[in-house]
């Protein structure tokens, strides 16, 4: 029921900036958490941000903290990833999703959009 869309992912050089959006249709319960994730060609998908849809703190990777801002905007169903002070070690297919835990671990997220390509250039 629940579907998920990412945009907002291109090519940009060291240093630069990139808003990542995620729109969500369907049925999305106030409950859950909603979250990015990232997976870069050979390597394991990997815990990026996560928000409780009803708000409070968020949850970062310790890779991004200080560079990424997860976000939402209710009224809009979208949820966002400003990602600025890019680096290569960024680039990858970032995914949003949702699930019913306040969690970094990729199970515990059961809704997932179809990703969008970031390529972070040296």
């Amino acid at each position: 029921q629940a579907q998920l869309v990412e945009s907002g992912g291109g090519l940009v050089q060291t240093g630069g900036s990139l808003r990542l959006s995620c729109a969500a249709s369907g049925r999305m319960l106030s409950s859950w958490t909603v979250g990015w994730f990232r997976q870069a060609p050979g390597k394991e998908r990997e815990f990026v941000a996560a928000l409780r849809w009803r708000g409070g703190n968020p949850l970062y990777a310790e890779s991004v903290k200080g560079r990424f801002t997860v976000s939402r905007d209710g009224a809009r169903h979208t949820l966002h990833l400003q990602m600025n002070s890019l680096k290569p070690d960024d680039t990858s297919v970032y995914y949003c999703a949702a699930g019913s835990q306040y969690s970094k671990i990729d199970r515990d997220y059961f809704h997932w959009g179809q990703g969008t390509q970031v390529t972070v250039s040296s």
